[in-house]
């Protein structure tokens, strides 16, 4: 199933009539039981941030957990979208169910995300084992929406099997994707200035796997041989050199190797308990981000009206105050009783 706008906005046939708690639990259990309708609702819900967002997200954590999470990234135009479609057809032959977070740009009009890359995913679309929902940046960097971490969560306390989330590709800063990811897939592509010389500074040091799309294209050796070259330079703590596997994803050449890399790093993880570790240093990063926000919000809630934030800017643009004190002075409100 494709998600968009249009579908996600339809109204439930339940409604609510119950206590929050109680309209919770109940689309809870809707979720569990594999209703991709009550899964959009949860997911417009998170996304959207709305009052009852946090206690959602609180009853399907328990839940969450079990789904392998990869991460897709790399520069536009490497055929991300049609690798991802590739990838989900493999793994529905093994029987395994997929959810897919598509996060694109947002367009300067509506401010949603633009589907237009979504359209390769069209033959899924009767297929209720995937699930594809597109994202929109809203503003936010480093490829990733600022909710997609809490989707992915819906996502796999849904039961789904796979969690596939393909970044929006942005480049140098696409890195983010690192802290959620089991298995991050770096995608370069021959003949577009994606060379290594060209991202390395970015986001060529998270990848576990490489994968060089449209493999088929001249300059393909050449790309792998930079990766091979970079690769000498540095070895990782975990003792793993991420492979190099060669794909076409236009008429799946090479995605059965890539499906094959996938499962090797997944085995690496398992030894001396290094996808626990991994598992731990993504939370730890991801609590920090949620606690950055949550203080943030109640700083706009309860420190600093639009008003306040417009007249310390000009006293600060005219040197009438440092910011440094200024910052000190807010921070230390969040102590004080309210």
């Amino acid at each position: 199933m494709i998600d968009t706008p249009q579908t996600r906005n339809q109204p439930a046939k339940e409604g609510r009539t119950g206590p929050a708690n109680s309209h919770i639990a109940d689309l809870v259990r809707r979720i569990r039981a594999g209703e991709l309708r009550a899964l959009a609702r949860a997911i417009s819900t998170v996304e959207d941030r709305t009052a009852e967002s946090t206690e959602l997200l609180k009853a399907l954590f328990p839940f969450s957990g079990n789904a392998v999470l990869l991460g897709l990234t790399g520069s536009p135009g490497a055929g991300k979208s049609t690798l991802v479609d590739q990838v989900a057809r493999e793994y529905r032959k093994q029987g395994k169910s997929i959810g897919i977070v598509a996060v694109d740009p947002t367009s300067p009009f509506s401010g949603g995300a633009i589907l237009g890359d979504r359209i390769r995913m069209q033959s899924h679309h009767a297929d209720p084992g995937i699930y594809i929902r597109s994202m929109a940046t809203r503003g936010s960097l480093g490829g990733l929406a600022s909710t997609t971490a809490d989707v992915a969560t819906v996502l796999d306390a849904s039961g789904r099997d796979i969690v596939m989330i393909e970044t929006v590709g942005v480049g140098q800063d696409e890195v983010d994707i690192v802290r959620l990811a089991d298995v991050t897939i770096v995608v370069l592509v021959p003949g577009m200035g994606d060379d290594v010389q060209t991202i390395k500074a970015g986001i060529m040091e998270i990848a576990d796997i490489f994968v060089i799309n449209k493999a088929d294209r001249d300059g393909a050796e050449r790309v792998e041989r930079e990766v091979r070259a970079m690769q000498s330079l540095a070895a990782r703590k975990d003792d793993w050199t991420p492979p190099i596997v060669k794909t076409v994803a236009s008429d799946e050449t090479g995605i059965s190797d890539l499906i094959a890399a996938i499962e090797k790093y997944r085995q690496h993880l398992q030894q001396n308990g290094r996808a626990q570790t991994r598992r731990i240093g993504n939370w730890r990063e991801r609590i920090t981000e949620m606690l950055r926000d949550a203080l943030f919000q109640r700083v706009l809630q309860h420190y600093l009206s639009e008003g306040d934030a417009t007249r310390y800017a000009a006293e600060v643009a005219e040197h009438k105050r440092d910011p440094y004190s200024l910052v000190e002075k807010i921070v230390g409100e969040l102590g004080k009783p309210e």
